[in-house]
C-alpha cells in the first residue's frame, strides 16, 4: 500500500454541488477494486461521505481522503463540498494535489462553484482534467457544456471524447486520443471497444489532429511520425501530451456517468498514464524563498494541510510527505513552535477506513493521530533542518455573528469548543469586538455557521446563540467650533481647578495649520481605532503650564473613545488648545483632564457631528440572467454599484456596500440567483451615515441609554 514517488498520483476532485463528484468516485474505486460494490449518496453507504452532518444533507462537507491502486500506480484521491461556504476544504486539497479532476454537470453546465475553484487552481499552478459527467441525465447537453467551458476557461480546453447520444441513450463514447469507440452495457462497468463509425470520422479525425498538435509542441520530430502513420497512439502522444498538461498548455476533457460506472475506467486509466507523479511538479518554493524538490532520498518534510478531531481518537492530522520517507516512531521538529512532535502511529485512509502503514515516500498522502500542538498549516520536519511550506491563505470572512453561550455557567466550555474547532477549520474567524466587545465569529456562509453551531450541541454540548453583530460605527464632525469648560470643585482644603478654551474641526491631512496662533507644539497621533488626532499646543503667556499638556491630551483621548453621538470612537479631529486659566494650589493633571474632556464634548457637539460606517469592496459573480435581481437588491442595501465586467457567461458586479446591509447577503444571493452565484467582500474603509440612518443609530443609542 506504500508507493514509491513515481509511481503516485495525488488527485483532487472538484466542482459545484451536484456535479457528482462523490457518485464518480465512488465509480473509479470500483473500478480500481478498492471497493466491491458501489454505495450511493441516497443510501449514506459511500467511502467519501461517510460522516452523519454529510449522510443528513446528502451532500459533501468536508474533504476526504481515498486511495486506488491501477497497474503499478498508486492513486490518491480528494473529495471536496461544492458549496463555496465550504471553501477551505476545497483550498487545503489544492495544496497537496497534483492533478484537478473539475466535474461538470452535463444539465447544468459550468455553474458559479466551478468558477471559484477555477481561481484556486491557477493560484497553485494545478494540472487539470474536466469530466462532463451525468451524461444519462434527460437533460444532458455535452455541446453547450462543452462551450461554456471554452468560454470561461479558454481554448485550452480540448475535447478528447465526446458522446454519440445522451439521456437515457447513453452507452457510446468516442475516444479522441486512442481513436475508439467505447460501448458500455447497460449495467456500465467495463466497455466493449469498437470501431469509430464511418459517420464520425471526420469529426474524431479533427479532434485528433488537435491533441497531435498539442503533443508535438512538446516533443520533436512527432508531427512527421504522423504524417507517416496518419494516426498516433497514446503510448506515442503521451510525453507530449503529458508536458503539456503539466503545464497547463491543455485541459483535456472526457465524458461520464457516474451513475451507470460509464468511462469511470478511462479516467482512472488516463490519470494513471499521463497525469504528473509529485516528481514531476515544480519545486515547492519554502517561506524563504528556497526550493525544496519532492525527493524521497531528501531528509523528511512534512506538510498538515488539514487537523480534525473524532469521538474516542482524537485530534487526525492529514498530511503530505514534501520530502524524504516518513515512518512510525519518527520525530520531527514543528517549524513554527520548535516542538518535537513524535509519529507514534502512521495510516493512509480509505474514507473513514484508516489503514496502518511501515512507510509513506515523498509524494504521498497520510494520516496521523494525537500530535501535541502541530495543526493546518503546520510543517514538520527531521532534526537538523529548517524549512517552512508557505502556508495556506483563506478568503476573508462573508458572514458574521455576534455568539454568546445559552446559559452563562457555558460560556467557557463555549469558547474552549469554538477554539478547537477553528483548528480544524481555518475559514472560521472568531474575534472579540473592541468596540462592542461582542464575541464575533465570522464564516463564509450562513450554512457554514448553522453546521458549527450544530457541531458545537452535538460534539461538546454547548447550546450557542447567534445574532447580527452590533456595528462598529466611527463619529467625526464636518465643521469647527470654538469651546470652552472651567472644573472648579471646593470641598475643604485644596480643590479642583482648570480651565480650557479650545478649538475643535475637522482633520485631513494636508490641511492649512490654525490662522492667527503661534504653535508651540504639534501631534499628529494615529488612533488605535483608525484615523488620527492632530493635538496642537498654542498656549502663550503661561496661562496654562506645560507640564498639563499630558493630562489635556489624556482628557481629550478618553472622551474619543466613547463619541456623544452613539458612544462610538472619534476620529480625524484637530484640537487646538489656544487659552485658559490654572491656580497655583487648586490645578493638578485630574482638573485639566476633566475640563480637557468637557470641553472636547461641547465642542464636538457644536462642530456638526457625524457618523462614518465600515463600508465593504463587495464583487458578485452571477448569472446574467439575475443581474437585474442582484442589482435591484444591492440598491435596497445602500450600495454604490462601482462597476460591472463580464466573466465568461456570468456577469461581475462591484459594489460599496455598508457592512450593516450585509449580515443576511449570502442567504439572499442565494435565493435570488437558485445558489448559480458567489461574492467575496473586503473592508474598504469608513463612510458618511445618510442623516435619516444617523437620526435613527443616535434615537436608539439614547434611549438605550436611558433605560440602562
Amino acid at each position: 500500500m506504500s508507493a514509491q514517488t513515481k509511481d503516485l498520483r495525488n488527485v483532487v476532485m472538484l466542482g459545484h454541488s451536484g456535479s457528482g463528484k462523490t457518485t464518480l468516485i465512488e465509480a473509479m474505486l470500483y473500478e480500481g477494486g478498492a471497493i466491491r460494490r458501489r454505495g450511493s449518496v441516497e443510501s449514506h453507504n459511500t467511502v467519501s461521505d461517510n460522516t452523519d452532518l454529510e449522510h443528513q444533507r446528502e451532500n459533501t462537507i468536508f474533504s476526504h481522503q481515498m486511495f486506488v491502486n491501477w497497474k503499478n500506480n498508486k492513486i490518491n484521491v480528494l473529495d471536496t463540498p461544492g458549496f463555496d461556504d465550504f471553501v477551505g476544504e476545497v483550498i487545503s486539497s489544492l495544496k497537496v494535489s497534483d492533478t484537478a479532476v473539475i466535474v461538470l454537470n452535463a444539465a447544468s453546465g459550468v455553474e458559479v462553484g466551478t468558477e471559484l475553484v477555477w481561481e484556486y487552481l491557477q493560484h497553485y499552478k494545478t494540472p487539470a482534467v474536466f469530466v462532463i459527467n451525468q451524461m444519462d441525465h434527460p437533460k444532458a447537453d455535452y455541446d453547450s457544456t462543452l462551450q461554456q467551458a471554452r468560454e470561461r476557461f479558454g481554448s485550452r480546453v480540448v475535447p478528447v471524447q465526446y458522446p454519440l447520444s445522451s439521456g437515457g441513450q447513453f452507452n457510446q463514447i468516442v475516444d479522441a486520443l486512442r481513436m475508439v469507440l467505447y460501448e458500455f452495457p447497460e449495467s456500465g462497468g467495463k466497455p466493449e471497444k469498437k470501431p469509430i463509425p464511418e459517420s464520425e470520422m471526420s469529426r474524431a479525425n479533427e479532434l485528433h489532429n488537435a491533441l497531435v498538435e498539442i503533443a508535438a509542441e512538446n516533443e520533436e520530430g512527432l508531427m512527421e511520425k504522423y504524417f507517416e502513420q496518419g494516426t498516433l497512439t497514446e503510448e506515442e502522444l503521451a510525453k507530449g501530451i503529458t508536458i503539456a498538461l503539466a503545464h497547463q498548455q491543455f485541459f483535456p476533457v472526457f465524458v461520464t456517468s457516474g451513475l451507470k460506472d460509464m468511462g469511470s475506467g478511462r479516467i482512472m486509466g488516463f490519470i494513471d498514464d499521463i497525469a504528473p507523479s509529485p516528481l514531476d511538479r515544480p519545486a515547492r518554493k519554502l517561506q524563504d524563498g528556497n526550493d525544496l524538490h519532492c525527493d524521497p532520498s531528501e531528509k523528511t518534510t512534512v506538510f498538515i494541510y488539514k487537523s480534525t478531531s473524532e469521538p474516542q481518537v482524537g485530534m487526525l492530522s492529514y498530511f503530505k510527505v514534501m520530502s524524504g520517507i516518513l515512518k512510525p516512531g519518527d520525530e520531527l521538529v514543528n517549524a513554527d513552535t520548535g516542538e518535537v512532535e513524535r509519529i507514534a502511529q502512521l495510516f493512509i485512509s480509505e474514507g473513514k477506513e484508516r489503514i496502518p502503514v511501515t512507510q509513506l515516500e515523498a509524494g504521498d498522502l497520510g494520516v496521523t493521530v494525537k500530535l501535541k500542538s502541530a495543526r493546518t498549516n503546520c510543517t514538520l520536519n527531521a532534526r537538523g533542518i529548517s524549512r517552512s511550506i508557505r502556508p495556506m491563505e483563506f478568503p476573508e470572512s462573508r458572514v458574521r455573528k455576534a455568539v454568546w453561550a445559552e446559559t452563562t455557567a457555558d460560556t467557557e466550555k463555549l469558547f474552549a469548543a469554538l477554539n478547537k474547532l477553528k483548528e480544524e477549520d481555518p475559514t472560521l474567524k472568531l474575534d472579540i469586538d473592541a468596540d462592542t466587545h461582542e464575541a464575533i465569529i465570522g464564516g463564509q456562509g450562513q450554512l457554514h455557521l448553522d453546521l458549527l453551531k450544530h457541531r458545537l450541541e452535538r460534539d461538546f454540548g454547548v447550546k450557542m446563540q447567534m445574532k447580527d453583530p452590533r456595528i462598529s460605527y466611527r463619529e467625526t464632525i464636518t465643521g469647527r467650533a470654538d469651546a470652552d469648560y472651567r472644573h472648579k470643585k471646593q470641598s475643604g482644603g485644596a480643590g479642583q481647578f482648570a480651565e480650557i478654551h479650545m478649538r475643535v474641526e475637522n482633520y485631513n491631512d494636508g490641511m492649512e495649520e490654525p490662522a492667527g496662533l503661534s504653535i508651540r507644539q504639534k501631534d499628529i497621533e494615529d488612533l488605535p481605532w483608525g484615523g488620527k488626532l492632530a493635538f496642537y499646543w498654542c498656549i502663550v503667556g503661561g496661562a496654562i503650564d506645560n507640564r498639563y499638556i499630558g493630562a489635556i491630551k489624556k482628557g481629550i483621548m478618553q472622551q474619543m473613545k466613547n463619541g456623544p453621538l452613539t458612544g462610538s470612537p472619534c476620529q480625524n479631529v484637530r484640537v487646538v488648545v489656544y487659552d485658559g486659566k490654572m491656580h497655583s494650589v487648586d490645578s493638578n493633571d485630574i482638573s485639566f483632564q476633566l475640563a480637557a474632556s468637557g470641553a472636547f464634548k461641547d465642542g464636538f457637539n457644536n462642530a456638526r457631528p457625524q457618523l462614518l460606517e465600515p463600508m465593504y469592496h463587495v464583487e458578485i459573480l452571477c448569472p446574467e440572467e439575475t443581474t437585474g435581481d442582484v442589482m435591484g437588491d444591492l440598491q435596497t442595501r445602500r450600495a454604490m454599484i462601482t462597476g460591472m465586467d463580464s466573466e465568461g457567461h456570468y456577469q461581475k458586479i462591484m459594489a460599496e456596500v455598508p457592512l450593516a446591509e450585509m449580515n443576511d447577503y449570502g442567504s439572499s444571493l442565494r435565493s435570488l440567483t437558485g445558489g448559480k452565484a458567489k461574492f467575496s467582500m473586503k473592508f474598504s474603509d469608513y463612510q458618511l451615515v445618510p442623516t435619516n440612518v444617523q437620526q435613527d443609530l443616535v434615537h436608539n443609542y439614547r434611549a438605550a441609554t436611558v433605560e440602562v
